[in-house]
């Protein structure tokens, strides 16, 4: 593990499950707060069902359609992006289970390659790729209430704001209320999901499939279109940040990943079957929103105000899902790096990082605000994720290998099969979606790119930042100053 030379970082102690950066002892000093197993494997399966299953469900079944070349190949499609999913979960479970920890991703970045590119991911994590989640999926949900009841050109912005307040207090109550809060919205949210499955497979209108004839696309790309499906896969690697907190143990991740990407790829296979049975090929193509097209059909008007709030409904349970994993990287960056200590304080009464919460929850509405500057604001923020996103989630593949190779007589739990194949695929896959991000979408990519390199900035200046904080110490010591 790589430290700060010439800094006055504090030293590190190796544990056997995680490294962290320790306070030197004070006397009669209690040891500081960490989290603790309080999660079972339902709570830890709603919570990544949470998170996946939510509006883009909704909303990028068009796209796929549009770039691939009939309902065959359009599902395939789907039940592709279930298995590489599945070969990524499989991944995962072998860090989750090797090296469990509240940072995730955080925790397997600094024991592969040191605090330095660590630090960049919890910088990018905090900064645009999960607050920039949580900041998409409020708009979404403000743009439906304000569909319901308008106060005017600020309501969209007003109510994302308010679902960010609102999730996040919920959260600093404490983990079992934030854990029950996700699982009644994921239950909400899967039988909301099984009210359109329902309505396009037992109730299709006998002229439904005739409305909208299958026709052949042109400029149909397989690969574009599984951009599409792999983003709306996209999420299952916040298991990670629960490994920590679950009961059953090091064992149950594994479970907790292969059950919740079977569950996942299963309800968007169904899903997706509804859509074609209703609107055929050329119909989910050419659809602006496809599951009110196939509610209308089904249902009537009255089905374009249910889907509004099943699509809500889910955008919230991402959200809530969302807001609950980010924290734990803020958490984990706190308590790694002097400079932003106030982030690692855990507090054991409600088993939550409240700092965390509270940072992660102003950004989010930072970026809220920047979403209604630009008056694009779904849009804007997609583009502004995606590609720090999947330039991690890549670099996360890397220290499977790197992991293997530096530390090969650890115990590990679980073992990702077929090593070093499936590893290389999951890699492979994260690097083709990075080029597609940046290919494909526009000036808010940059933007999240140019946020990325003020962390760079950051990082050159935390040396100094370092002795300046320790010089501060020794002088509030000596009791010379405030």
């Amino acid at each position: 593990m790589e430290d700060y030379k010439g800094t006055e970082a504090r030293p590190q102690r190796v544990e056997a499950t995680h490294t962290r950066t320790n306070p030197e002892p004070t006397p009669n000093a209690k040891p500081p707060a960490e989290p603790r197993p309080a999660l079972s494997v339902t709570d830890a399966v709603a919570v990544i069902v949470g998170i996946v299953v939510g509006a883009g469900i909704f909303r990028t079944p068009s796209m796929v359609a549009a770039n691939t070349d009939g309902g065959g190949m359009f599902l395939m499609a789907w039940g592709l992006g279930g298995v590489v999913s599945l070969i990524g979960a499989l991944c995962y479970a072998e860090l989750t289970t090797t090296f469990p920890n509240a940072g995730g991703d955080y925790h397997f970045l600094t024991r592969a390659f040191g605090r330095k590119p660590a630090f960049l991911f919890a910088w990018a994590r905090m900064s645009v790729i999960q607050t920039g989640s949580i900041a998409l999926l409020a708009f979404i949900i403000g743009d439906y209430v304000a569909q319901i009841y308008s106060m005017g050109e600020l309501s969209s912005v007003f109510y994302a704001a308010l679902v960010v307040i609102l999730l996040t207090g919920i959260n600093l109550i404490g983990i079992s209320v934030g854990a029950g809060t996700q699982k009644l919205l994921t239950a909400l949210e899967i039988l909301g999901i099984l009210i359109v499955i329902v309505a396009g497979l037992f109730f299709a209108p006998a002229e439904a499939a005739v409305s909208a004839p299958a026709a052949a696309a042109s400029g149909n790309s397989l690969g574009l279109a599984m951009v599409f499906v792999l983003l709306t896969f996209g999420g299952w690697n916040e298991a990670a940040y629960i490994s920590a907190e679950l009961r059953s143990g090091r064992s149950g991740m594994a479970r907790v990943m292969i059950m919740s990407i079977l569950l996942i790829t299963g309800i968007y296979v169904l899903v997706n079957l509804s859509y074609l049975n209703i609107l055929g090929m050329n119909g989910i193509s050419q659809s602006d929103a496809v599951a009110g097209d196939l509610m209308r059909l089904t249902f009537g008007e009255g089905g374009l105000v249910l889907i509004g709030v099943i699509v809500a409904l889910s955008a919230l349970t991402s959200a809530n899902a969302t807001i609950f994993t980010g924290a734990r990287t803020n958490y984990a960056l706190g308590r790694d790096f002097p400079v932003f200590s106030f982030l690692g304080r855990w507090n054991p009464r409600t088993s939550t990082p409240v700092n965390a919460f509270l940072v992660q929850g102003g950004i989010a509405l930072a970026l809220i605000g920047l979403g209604y500057i630009t008056r694009n604001g779904f849009e804007t923020i997609v583009e502004y994720t995606a590609p720090v996103f999947w330039f991690f989630l890549l670099l996360v593949g890397i220290s499977l290998f790197v992991l293997r190779r530096k530390e090969p007589h650890l115990h590990r739990p679980f073992r990702v099969p077929l090593y070093p194949l499936t590893p290389l695929i999951f890699c492979c896959t994260s690097a083709y979606l990075l080029y597609s991000s940046l290919v494909y979408t526009g000036l808010g990519a940059l933007v999240g790119v140019a946020v990325l390199l003020i962390g760079v900035l950051l990082l050159l200046a935390l040396p100094t930042l370092h002795r300046l904080q320790g010089r501060s110490k020794a002088v509030k010591g000596d009791g010379k100053t405030l």
